[in-house]
């Protein structure tokens, strides 16, 4: 059974921070917290304070606020690409995190060893990989290329890789950071069409998107962040009227 439970959850980042990257960044904290976290550092801030909720099998929550507001670190938060400052995240289901995809990438391999390698990453078995290779080579419309170094790939070549790669198989729990919007028009379409299937197949939805609209049509539930705090949950219309009428009064002097 699909769960996710988020118990007063913060995470605190230091201004100016080298960032390193997802991948390397991800790794290095679940291995140790950063030094500086032990301190009190004025030159820290928090990009999520005291954030609660809980989901389970059906939940296809929305998540709105305006950039800066904490969602991104939310969902890395709940996909364990970053280790909560403080709080507790329990995650009960194989989650497929649509977010920086494909950013585990090494460009010195091939497409189809970096689909072996990203499989692994999203918890599909080689195996798995291996028998859905044809399948992953035709949708991404990459049959000529798939064996050269992903380094020269074009960015749209890439993301159609990334994104089949991540959509060959339906998960328990669904991370969407707004929709795919890479490569030519007739992949897009293609691409769409697919994730609609994907969403719909998915036991738990988490979907960030500044288009409203993807709110009002995926969402059972919506949650409005503010400087990193839930600001308000509940019925999607209600919380994007709620946010709309507060970003039409700007921010607080």
């Amino acid at each position: 059974m699909a769960h996710i439970s988020v118990d007063n959850v913060g995470v605190r980042f230091r201004k100016h921070a080298h960032r390193s990257g997802a991948l390397k960044e991800a790794v290095l904290r679940r291995l140790r917290p950063p030094s500086w976290l032990k301190e009190q550092p004025a030159n820290s801030f928090w990009g999520l304070k005291g954030v609660s909720f809980s989901l389970s099998e059906g939940d296809r929550l929305g998540i709105i606020g305006r950039n800066g507001a904490g969602k991104s670190t939310l969902l890395k938060v709940i996909s364990r690409i970053y280790r909560p400052t403080e709080g507790r995240v329990g995650v009960e289901g194989r989650i497929v995190p649509l977010i920086e995809i494909g950013a585990g990438f090494n460009p010195e391999l091939s497409g189809r060893e970096n689909a072996f390698l990203n499989g692994a990453i999203l918890g599909m078995p080689r195996k798995v990989i291996a028998e859905r290779m044809e399948s992953i080579i035709e949708f991404s419309e990459l049959k000529e290329f798939i064996d050269m170094p992903v380094k020269y790939y074009s960015t749209g070549m890439h993301l159609r890789l990334a994104f089949t790669l991540a959509t060959e198989i339906p998960p328990d729990i669904l991370i969407l950071d707004e929709l795919y919007a890479g490569g030519d028009a007739s992949f897009i379409a293609k691409a769409n069409e697919r994730l609609e299937r994907f969403v719909a197949g998915s036991r738990i939805l988490i979907i960030v998107a500044h288009n409203l609209e993807y709110i009002r049509r995926f969402a059972n539930r919506a949650m409005i962040l503010k400087q990193g705090e839930v600001a308000g949950v509940g019925a999607p219309q209600a919380m994007i009227e709620s946010y709309l009428s507060d970003s039409q009064q700007g921010p607080t002097p």
